[in-house]
């Protein structure tokens, strides 16, 4: 395949030669928008809601989706963060007049709401069709430390949580998605596996995971329009005249 990095100011009509209908994407939310549709690209992202509505047996503590201006009401402090964008840090504020304000920050700007937990290590996963393809630890207690998948101690556990999240949800998830998950404490209970977030693959680091693995998922999840399953329609920011495979 013909790979360019492309600067934000890039035309897309002079993007990748093949032209539309045959090229894949790896990057940002803001330049994709801008291209997606002259490129006939279909994205695939998990829904806003998707983490808040997951059985708390995989989440393992309360979220709830809600708007920035309800966030600024908290009066206890409260991890908040956009569900897919990167609009503003994902962070513990102490209370909600602590949160960001600026551009593109409305009052009606979703965010998730989470009790404060601990995480004692995350791990990306890259799933295509239900199955991890790949995946790296990428934190220790929120610090960065990046350690494949295949060399964790704690391998057969992800491997098996995965498999459990899967089987009950990965009908919630497109085809080709990246979940983080991690080994949490929450409200004096011992450390226990649960559901990090989920993210869009084309805009998804792969740390120490395998990058042919990893770009395996990147490419089924950020291709040519005209090649999306009918299952993954719902998760595509898509044209509606566009049509599916």
């Amino acid at each position: 395949m013909r790979v360019e990095t492309l600067p934000p100011s890039a035309d897309p009509a002079d993007l990748c030669g093949g032209g539309a209908g045959a090229t894949h994407y790896y990057g940002g939310p803001l330049f994709a928008a801008r291209v997606r549709d002259r490129l006939g690209l279909c994205l695939l992202e998990p829904a806003d809601e998707w983490l808040a509505e997951l059985p708390r047996a995989f989440s393992g503590r309360a979220i709830r989706t809600a708007t920035l201006a309800e966030a600024r009401a908290l009066a206890v402090p409260a991890f908040v963060k956009p569900p897919t964008a990167k609009s503003f840090p994902a962070a513990v504020y102490g209370d909600g007049s602590r949160l960001p304000a600026g551009p593109g920050l409305s009052s009606c700007t979703p965010v998730q709401i989470s009790e404060v937990v601990a995480w004692h290590c995350e791990v990306r996963l890259f799933l295509l069709d239900g199955e991890v393809r790949t995946g790296s630890q990428y934190a220790v207690f929120g610090r960065l430390d990046a350690v494949p998948l295949d060399e964790h101690p704690q391998r057969a556990a992800i491997l098996d949580f995965a498999a459990r999240l899967t089987d009950a949800a990965g009908h919630t998830l497109p085809s080709a998605v990246v979940v983080d998950v991690g080994l949490m404490s929450a409200g004096g209970d011992g450390p226990r596996w649960a559901v990090v977030e989920a993210n869009m693959a084309w805009f998804s680091s792969c740390y120490a995971a395998d990058p042919d693995a990893a770009l395996d998922v990147v490419l089924r999840a950020a291709g040519p329009a005209g090649r999306v399953a009918e299952r993954d329609r719902p998760f595509s920011r898509l044209r509606a005249d566009q049509p599916t495979a």
